[in-house]
C-alpha cells in the first residue's frame, strides 16, 4: 500500500502543467548574467567578428573563379589562397578565446545559482524538511542546476552567434542577388509555428523528466542510506525495492525516449529542405549565368556568384535551423529554471523579524506563555502551555508518548514558531532575537543524534570549530566518552561512519553530549539523551551532567523517570497540556498520572530483575 500511494503522488506531480513563459521569468533569468555584463559584451563583440569572418571565404572563392582563374592572374590567386587559410585561422583563434570567456561566464552563473539555491534551502524551517524528501532536495541542487548548464554555457552563446551569422550572411546574399535571397527565405515562415509547438512539448517533458529524476534520487537516498538499507535487509524487501527502482527507471526511460523523438520528423523535413535548396540555386543561378554570359550583361550573374551564393546559403541554413531549434532547448531549460525558482521563492516559516536583536550573553530564563502549536491545522499538538524555567534550574518533561514533550523542546530551540502565545528567553520573545543568537544560547541533544561521516574530532569541533585539543578532551571526559575514544586505534581521528553507525547507540549519544558540552550553551535541551545508555553509563552521565548543568538552564525530556528525580520541577505533559507540575515527591504523593507512570515503570523493572536468566 505504501508503494501504491507513493506512485499515485508521482503521477499527480507529473500531470502538473508547466507555467507559461513570461517576460518576468526571462528578466529574472537575465539577472544572473548582469554581474558579468562586461565579459558578456566582449563575448558578443567576438561573436560578431567571428560571424563576419565566416562570410569572407565564399567571396574569396568568387574572386578566385571570376578574377584570378578567369583572367589568368597567378599572383592574385596566390594571395586569395593565402587569405583562405589565414581567415579561418584568425576565426579559430578568436573562437578559442570566446569559448573560454563564455564558459567562464556560464560556470559563474551556475556557481551563483547553486549557492543561492542551497542558501535558500538552508533558511527553511524544520517544517519544510519534515515534509520534503532529501532526495528531492539533492535533485534540485544537483540535477536541475546541471540540467540548465547546456543552455547557460552553450545555447545562449549559440543564439547570439547564430543571429550574427544569419545577419552577416543575409546581407552578403542580398548584395549578390536579392531575388534569389527572397526565394530562399520565402519558405522559412512555414517552420515557425511547428517549432514553437515542439518547444512547448519538450518543455513539459523536461519538467516531467526532472520530477522523475528527483523521485529516483529520493528512492536511492532512502534505500541505499544506512538506515534504509538496514530496514530493507531486515524485512527481506530487496526484490521489492529492485522492482520499484526498475519501474521508476523504466518510466524515466520512456519520458527520455519521447523527449528525444518529439519533433524529429519535423526537423527531418527541415533538413531535407536545407539539403535540396542548393540544387534550386544551381538550377536558377546556373541558367541565369548562362543567359547573362550570352548577353554579355554588365552586371552578369557569374559562375563565381553561383558558387558564393550556394556557400552562403548553406552557411545560413545551419544557423537558421539552430535558431529554430534553440527555442526548443530554451523551453526545456526554462522548465528547469521554473523548478529552481519554486524553491528560491519559498518563504521560511521560521525567519528573523526586521530589526531582530542579538542576545549577547543569555541569562537562561526560559518561559512559555499560553503557547499553542500544530504541525497541521486540523491536529493541534499543544494547547495554551505556560511554564517558566528559572536560570540555572533543571526542569523535566515527562508523560505518555505523543503528549507534546518533544514539540516543547523544538519550540525552545526555535525550530518552529508557536501558532499563538510566545516562547521567551530572558523575557524576550524568541522571534525578536536573531536566529544565530538563539542557536548559540540553546544546545540540544536529541534521542537519535546525527553524526557526520567524519572523525570523532570533526564531529565534536562542529559545535565550536576553534576549540583546542584540551577543550575537546575535557568535553569528552565530561560525557564519559574519552576513555573509549582514547582506546581506539585512531583515537579522535576515528571515522564514525554514515550517521555514526560504526558506534553503538550509547557511544553515539555520549559523543553528541560531548558536542553539546563543547558548545557551552546557557540553555541545554536533552530529549531522551540518555535513553540508549546502559545503567552504568547512565549513572556516569548523570554525575557528569550534574556538574555540567550547574548554573545552566536545563530542560530534560525522559520516559525513564529515574533520570529526572533530581529535577527542580517536573512537568507532566499529556494531550498537549501540562496536567501536573511539581517536584518528584509531591507528584508521587498526589497519586495521579505521574504516580501511575512511576509505579508502572518500577514495577516492570522489578519483574525484569526477578525473571530467570
Amino acid at each position: 500500500m505504501i508503494g501504491h500511494h507513493w506512485m499515485r503522488g508521482d503521477l499527480d506531480l507529473d500531470r502538473k502543467p508547466a507555467k507559461p513563459v513570461t517576460r518576468a521569468m526571462l528578466r529574472r533569468v537575465g539577472r544572473y548574467f548582469r554581474p558579468y555584463w562586461k565579459q558578456t559584451a566582449v563575448v558578443v563583440l567576438t561573436l560578431a567578428v567571428t560571424a563576419g569572418l565566416g562570410v569572407v571565404p565564399p567571396f574569396l572563392a568568387k574572386a578566385v573563379i571570376d578574377q584570378a582563374i578567369a583572367r589568368g592572374e597567378g599572383g592574385l590567386l596566390n594571395l586569395l589562397v593565402i587569405a583562405m587559410v589565414v581567415v579561418p585561422i584568425a576565426g579559430g583563434l578568436i573562437g578559442v578565446g570566446t569559448t573560454y570567456l563564455n564558459a567562464s561566464i556560464g560556470q559563474r552563473v551556475m556557481f551563483d545559482l547553486r549557492n543561492e539555491l542551497y542558501a535558500s534551502l538552508r533558511r527553511q524551517g524544520m517544517r519544510f524538511f519534515t515534509h520534503t524528501k532529501a532526495g528531492e532536495l539533492v535533485s534540485r541542487v544537483n540535477n536541475d542546476v546541471s540540467g540548465i548548464e547546456t543552455v547557460v554555457t552553450g545555447t545562449i552563446a549559440g543564439l547570439v552567434q547564430n543571429t550574427f551569422v544569419v545577419s552577416w550572411t543575409l546581407g552578403m546574399m542580398f548584395s549578390l542577388d536579392w531575388k534569389l535571397t527572397a526565394l530562399s527565405l520565402a519558405i522559412l515562415p512555414l517552420f515557425v509555428y511547428p517549432t514553437r509547438r515542439v518547444g512547448r512539448i519538450r518543455r513539459d517533458l523536461a519538467r516531467r523528466r526532472q520530477q522523475r529524476v528527483a523521485r529516483m534520487s529520493s528512492l536511492v537516498e532512502e534505500t541505499l542510506g544506512v538506515s534504509g538499507a538496514l530496514l530493507v535487509k531486515t524485512f527481506g524487501r530487496d526484490r521489492y525495492e529492485i522492482d520499484r527502482f526498475s519501474d521508476e527507471n523504466r518510466q524515466l526511460m520512456g519520458i527520455q525516449i519521447r523527449e528525444s523523438m518529439v519533433g524529429r520528423w519535423f526537423f527531418m523535413i527541415i533538413q531535407v529542405f536545407w539539403s535540396a535548396a542548393p540544387a534550386l540555386v544551381w538550377f536558377y543561378g546556373g541558367h541565369r549565368a548562362i543567359s547573362d554570359a550570352a548577353s554579355e550583361a554588365s552586371n552578369a550573374f557569374t559562375v563565381g556568384s553561383v558558387v558564393a551564393f550556394t556557400a552562403l546559403q548553406t552557411r545560413m541554413f545551419m544557423p537558421v535551423n539552430q535558431l529554430l531549434t534553440v527555442h526548443v532547448d530554451v523551453q526545456a531549460a526554462l522548465a528547469l529554471f521554473e523548478r529552481i525558482f519554486e524553491y528560491l521563492d519559498l518563504v521560511p516559516d521560521v525567519r528573523e523579524r526586521p530589526g531582530a536583536i542579538p542576545l549577547a550573553r543569555a541569562e537562561g530564563r526560559v518561559a512559555f506563555d499560553r503557547v499553542s502549536f500544530a504541525y497541521r491545522e486540523d491536529s493541534p499538538v499543544l494547547h495554551g502551555v505556560s511554564f517558566e524555567v528559572p536560570p540555572g534550574r533543571m526542569t523535566a518533561l515527562v508523560g505518555p508518548s505523543g503528549g507534546g514533550k518533544s514539540t516543547i523542546a523544538a519550540l525552545v530551540s526555535r525550530l518552529y514558531d508557536p501558532d499563538s502565545g510566545a516562547v521567551t528567553l530572558d523575557r524576550r520573545d524568541l522571534r525578536d532575537l536573531t536566529l544565530e543568537s538563539v542557536a548559540s544560547a540553546v544546545g540540544v541533544v536529541s534521542q537519535d543524534p546525527f553524526l557526520f561521516h567524519a572523525s570523532i574530532r570533526d564531529n565534536l569541533l562542529y559545535a565550536r570549530p576553534g576549540a583546542s585539543d584540551a577543550d575537546v578532551v575535557a568535553a569528552a571526559r565530561a560525557a564519559q566518552i574519552h576513555e573509549f575514544v582514547a582506546g581506539l586505534p585512531d583515537g579522535y581521528e576515528t571515522l564514525v561512519g554514515e550517521r555514526g553507525y560504526r558506534l553503538s547507540g550509547g557511544e553515539k549519544q555520549r559523543v553528541a553530549i560531548a558536542r553539546a558540552i563543547l558548545k557551552d550553551p546557557r540553555v541545554l535541551v536533552l530529549d531522551e539523551a540518555t535513553s540508549a545508555l546502559d545503567s552504568r553509563a547512565e549513572r556516569l552521565i548523570q554525575r557528569a551532567l550534574a556538574e555540567l548543568l550547574r548554573g545552566r538552564t536545563a530542560i530534560v525530556i525522559a520516559h525513564r523517570l529515574s533520570t529526572v528525580l533530581a529535577a527542580g520541577e517536573i512537568l507532566v505533559v499529556d494531550g498537549g497540556r501540562i496536567v501536573e507540575r511539581g517536584p518528584h515527591e509531591k507528584l508521587l504523593a498526589r497519586g495521579e498520572l505521574y504516580s501511575r507512570l512511576y509505579r508502572e515503570q518500577f514495577s516492570a523493572a522489578g519483574r525484569l530483575a526477578d525473571a530467570p536468566s
